[in-house]
């Protein structure tokens, strides 16, 4: 994929799989504005990825907020003169309980995840349909998002704010050109390297040792490497008819998510009675439940 003369924004990009992302554009010709709260970190980063021949400013800002999404969009082209690509990654984790979980664990969840994607994303589609060359919004996921996850009440109701946002937008900005396209990562980093199951493989997989085929196909778990690969498609002209998905990516695994549909149906001539519904419940709509959560992982047998 050749992005020279494209210019993306990614945000949290400082470390992890937002650095990745960074990675791949760059290595693909994109020049890239990286971003985190962390003036030193968004500077490592940057610094890495022009010692790698790349194209890179940083841009230490919180997102959330309307101005600062300002900020990223003006910063990029101001040094590179247009935007082509935002990649709303950045996040963070304040996992609980429901009935443990206060106003500011929420709130804080919310304005980084749900509000600064939105903020982000309408800053750039803005620029670009000045532009009046299209784009790509390239929204960031979660499987917490498509089927909810214990103690994740504020992530899982973001994620999947976020896939919604996704099919919405590329309805909205199909003909201004630009497509809208959440991803749904899994990898080894600072959020997932210590669920008990997975971190020996990821100890190991930090002494050079690569992670089981297992885990890398069954589980569709591996490298932020493994899921920086699907950036540069989604940012380049293979990609210009593909719009409103969620598509997964880890490990070896790529995958087309499902959008939420109906499973089962059911009639009654003059409308349902609470009583009816109880009736017909088990034999019909309710005969196969959908399930929840994230499967959890499956280990070959000793």
């Amino acid at each position: 994929m050749d992005l020279t003369g494209k210019v993306a924004v990614v945000t949290g990009s400082g470390r992890g799989l937002g650095l990745a992302y960074a990675a791949a554009l760059a290595r693909a010709g994109a020049s890239v504005v990286v971003n985190d709260i962390d003036t030193g970190v968004a500077e490592e980063a940057a610094k890495s990825l022009r010692a790698s021949g790349g194209s890179a400013v940083a841009e230490a800002v919180a997102v959330g907020t309307a101005e600062a999404a300002e900020r990223l969009v003006g910063r990029a082209v101001a040094e590179f003169g247009r935007l082509d690509v935002m990649v709303t990654n950045a996040g963070i984790l304040r996992d609980r309980v429901l009935w443990k979980m206060a106003d500011d664990d929420f709130d804080a969840v919310v304005s980084t995840h749900l509000r600064g994607t939105f903020t982000c994303a309408r800053a750039a589609v803005v620029r670009m349909r000045e532009q009046g060359e299209g784009g790509s919004l390239v929204l960031v996921g979660s499987p917490a998002g498509q089927r909810g996850n214990f103690g994740q009440t504020n992530y899982a109701a973001v994620k999947a704010g976020i896939a919604a946002m996704a099919r919405t937008w590329s309805m909205e900005l199909a003909r201004s050109r630009i497509t809208v396209n959440a991803i749904v990562p899994v990898a080894a980093t600072a959020m997932t390297e210590n669920i008990p199951a997975f971190a020996p493989y990821v100890e190991a997989m930090h002494r050079g040792e690569p992670l089981p085929g297992f885990l890398r196909k069954g589980e569709g778990f591996g490298t932020p490497e493994d899921c920086a690969a699907l950036l540069p498609f989604l940012a380049s002209d293979a990609a210009r008819d593909l719009t409103g998905q969620c598509i997964g990516i880890g490990g070896d695994r790529l995958a087309l998510w499902s959008h939420p549909q109906e499973t089962a149906v059911a009639y009654a001539d003059g409308g349902w009675t609470p009583e009816a519904i109880a009736a017909a419940w088990h034999t019909s709509v309710g005969r196969e439940p959908q399930s929840v959560g994230i499967p959890a992982p499956v280990f070959p047998e000793a």
